[in-house]
């Protein structure tokens, strides 16, 4: 349990710690402020895996699912910080919107819940595919280097470090069996390290460094400040988070055999808002489930919420101690990306699954694929073409997992709900040469779902 927890956190730190990061640099906060900042996501990050695995009343999935900090909050509250005049009032003016995002997210994690009928395979196997698909390039991303404008981004070394990673993850998962093939990802992480030090990759400092203890006191940054337009930014990510979760939570459920109905994302909104709500007392950010851990979870098939909230209380030891917390920052970046290829690919690999329980011989299930598709990798392989639309509307249209999601519902919503569609008519084939063209066919009457 305490290494498959351990896993879990090796998994996700990377992401857990990077908006932070980015969001103190542009507030300009110090070495130790940022060190501080970082420990309070991590912290925080843990109080929500715990409010999620274990729950509390109808608060949690009670699933096996890390909470953390939510990237789709970077873009917004960095708009932020460059709005505020007295950069020293960006943090508690975040902190004051989070707040209030969080709250009426709670409230309305009962009405969103209901949208769940509107998740059949054919919607849920899109989004799981998607989201696999969508993680893929950060863990590219991090096989070419920690910085992406350093001479050296993208090297042979780096590239290597990631390979020979990926090539060990595999090899254990192939050739071992028992406990080491379920902690194969986080001894890879070690064996990848380790090979990475010669190369002089891997950095020590941050353990040099940190201090033993310390705890996030409420409100280190200030009290929190509310202003209506940062508010109303929060607001929409957090309707973003919640969609991005509803998603996820469809997701676990179907790997782990226990499908997610309306009560169960209910109770994951709540305890994902919330976190969020509660998060910034302790000067953390906007909480959300991990979708790499879904890959995790895939992959090792250990489907224990209690191993994952193990993983919380790892979480909230290091938010407790910075020293405990940057050991794993140790981990170099193209290591994380070789790992990060297994993971998020099984993540994509248990969409397809779904899907080919979701009757694709049907025309209109083909279709309902292929546009979501389509739409959700947009922002993937064209990122700048929603570069004309207002910034608040690319929070959304960036997320490709948010517009796929939307474009699958409503085109199941068209295709399989309203009137009497053709959802029976089975995938039109080519026609073999010489074949005749004047074949009548003759449409079925559509089921709906």
């Amino acid at each position: 349990m305490l290494t498959s927890g351990l896993q879990h956190v090796a998994a996700m730190y990377a992401g857990v710690v990077a908006p932070p990061l980015i969001v103190g640099a542009a507030v300009g906060l110090s070495g130790t402020e940022l060190t501080f900042l970082t420990g309070a996501s991590l912290f925080t990050a843990g109080l929500a895996t715990f409010l999620q695995t274990l729950g509390v009343w109808k608060i949690g999935a009670r699933l096996p699912f890390v909470n953390g900090v939510t990237f789709a909050g970077v873009a917004p509250m960095l708009a932020i910080v460059d709005t505020t005049d007295d950069k020293s009032d960006a943090l508690p003016v975040i902190f004051g919107a989070i707040i209030v995002a969080g709250l009426l997210g709670f409230l309305a994690a009962p009405w969103f819940s209901r949208l769940v009928r509107f998740f059949p395979p054919v919607v849920t196997g899109t989004v799981i595919t998607l989201i696999g698909v969508s993680l893929l390039p950060v863990a590219f991303g991090w096989a070419q280097g920690p910085n992406p404008k350093a001479e050296d981004y993208g090297s042979t070394t780096f590239l290597s470090l990631a390979a020979i990673t990926l090539v060990v993850v595999l090899l254990l998962r192939r050739f071992t069996r028992g406990f080491l093939k379920q902690v194969a990802v986080l001894v890879g992480l070690v064996i990848g390290t380790l090979i990475a030090i010669p190369f002089g990759v891997t950095d020590f400092s941050p353990v040099t460094e940190a201090d033993i203890v310390g705890f996030p006191s409420p409100f280190h940054f200030g009290a929190p400040q509310f202003a209506l337009a940062a508010i109303i930014s929060m607001c929409v990510v957090m309707l973003v988070s919640m969609t991005e979760s509803t998603a996820d939570m469809l997701a676990l459920g179907e790997i782990v055999d226990r499908p997610a109905d309306e009560k169960t994302i209910a109770a994951g909104l709540r305890a994902d808002t919330l976190g969020s709500a509660i998060s910034p007392l302790f000067n953390g950010f906007m909480c959300s489930a991990f979708a790499q851990n879904i890959g995790l979870v895939a992959m090792t098939r250990i489907r224990s919420r209690f191993v994952v909230a193990c993983g919380g209380g790892f979480l909230v030891l290091m938010g407790l101690s910075p020293v405990a917390a940057s050991l794993i920052s140790v981990v170099p970046r193209p290591v994380l990306g070789g790992a990060g290829v297994v993971l998020f690919g099984s993540v994509a690999a248990s969409g397809i699954q779904t899907l080919v329980k979701a009757g694709l011989e049907k025309d209109n299930n083909v279709l309902i694929v292929a546009v979501s598709l389509a739409v959700g990798i947009i922002p993937i392989t064209a990122p700048e073409f929603y570069h004309a639309f207002p910034e608040t509307a690319k929070i959304i249209l960036d997320s490709g997992i948010s517009t796929g999601c939307v474009a699958a519902v409503l085109l199941n919503v068209v295709f399989n709900h309203l009137g009497r569609g053709r959802d029976d008519d089975e995938v039109t084939a080519p026609m073999e040469p010489g074949e005749d063209i004047s074949g009548s066919h003759t449409a079925k009457a559509a089921h709906v779902h």
